[in-house]
């Protein structure tokens, strides 16, 4: 397709050696980097190589799970906040509030800032999941090319980097001792040791920015879509948040919230908002006894391997009890946050996220689905609702 060789890996054995066990032989794929190329070419998501292990080695620990902990507050106050503006009876579009909830606890936890009053950042997210929404055939036009939307993304893509710029100056302008250990001050630290350039910390905080709330959002959209339709399960969910949490669910809670973890797995397994990724051979290589050309675009689909009968039992079915212990099925049946060195770096703070907003949400309600029980789905550069998803609200 335009002049690309691809092949599907569907396999978890294949998809397990393309991540994991011969990633070397595997890059992200030009494909892929000169799409993103303008808005976070020199970030962790496209970089390679030296420059992306460097990168990954200075940014992970904003994401180590002791520095997780310090995030749940501002998650739960957040996910409060939402509940706040509910009432019984109401009927809530649930992808417009998680996107709104998830943005907002991105500002406050990784950047330090309240993005509501800026709506600069939901724009240029806005412009850049249109700019490469595969569903539409200008995804594959070049950026060079005047299209309204190519216009429009260029537009907010200057704008949203200069936001970007303007807060890294302010952090640098505060007292080293003063700035907190968020990400905006870890990467503003590398800077000024010269271990980042400027251009890396811009595309970095553009990666977290556009990457880390609409993936997470939908997580949390489609765990309610499934819950909303077994309300047997909403109860189990809402027994056990009642019996770990002391009203306002904490760090310490999440462990031990076992029930509504499974659940979050299995509504990913059936709708992972990354439903395929990409990688290009870098050599000839055979995988399942099948000759790879080097150049050859891979596509890993999660969406097929995680409805292959061959591994899940009733896989169209919503059985979150599937994850409860060892099922022996090959590890990569389930990827929903990729593998190998390059997994999603940002996979524990979204499994955070949604267990904390989750346990607030169903600790004052529970839901019903009053949209249609099986959605149309986009396949854009998330897997996203092709029409609203709505619960009515019905207060404990």
């Amino acid at each position: 397709m335009f002049g690309t060789d691809a092949c599907m890996i569907a396999h978890p054995d294949a998809v397990q050696r393309v991540l994991l066990d011969d990633h070397e032989a595997f890059g992200k794929g030009e494909v892929l980097t000169r799409n993103l190329a303008d808005a976070m070419g020199e970030g962790l998501f496209v970089s390679g190589g030296d420059q992306w292990e460097n990168q990954r080695t200075q940014v992970q620990p904003a994401f180590y799970r002791k520095q997780l902990h310090t995030y749940v507050p501002e998650m739960q106050s957040t996910a409060a906040e939402t509940v706040e503006q509910w009432r019984d009876g109401m009927v809530v579009d649930v992808n417009d509030t998680m996107t709104a909830t998830t943005m907002d606890v991105l500002g406050r936890t990784l950047f330090g800032v309240d993005v509501r009053e800026n709506p600069i950042v939901s724009e240029a997210s806005d412009a850049i999941l249109t700019r490469f929404d595969t569903s539409r055939f200008w995804s594959f036009l070049p950026d060079r090319l005047p299209t309204p939307t190519n216009r429009r993304y260029r537009r907010k893509l200057d704008k949203l980097q200069q936001f970007v710029d303007d807060l890294a100056r302010q952090r640098r302008q505060q007292d080293p001792e003063n700035r907190g250990d968020d990400l905006l001050s870890l990467l503003v630290g590398f800077v000024e040791a010269g271990d980042l350039t400027v251009d890396e910390l811009r595309d970095n905080m553009v990666t977290f920015l556009f990457a880390g709330h609409e993936t997470t959002a939908l997580g949390l959209t489609y765990t309610l879509l499934c819950l909303a339709q077994h309300p047997d399960r909403q109860a189990d969910l809402q027994a056990e948040v009642d019996a770990v949490c002391d009203g306002r669910v904490t760090a310490g809670d999440l462990p031990e919230l076992e029930r509504l973890e499974h659940a979050i797995d299995e509504a990913l397994r059936l709708y992972p908002p990354v439903y395929m990724f990409f990688r290009e051979a870098k050599r000839d290589v055979t995988l399942q006894g099948y000759d790879i050309p080097a150049g050859t675009t891979l596509v890993l689909p999660q969406w097929a391997v995680h409805r292959d009968p061959a591994w899940w039992d009733d896989p169209e079915t919503f059985r979150p009890e599937r994850f409860d212990g060892d099922a022996g099925r090959p590890e990569y049946a389930y990827f929903p946050f990729g593998g190998g060195p390059r997994h999603c770096i940002g996979m524990r703070f979204a499994r955070m996220e949604m267990k904390t907003v989750l346990a607030t949400l169903l600790d004052e309600y529970s839901f019903e689905l009053v949209s249609d029980p099986d959605p149309d789905l986009i396949a854009s550069t998330n897997l996203k609702p092709g029409g609203p998803i709505e619960i009515a609200l019905d207060v404990r």
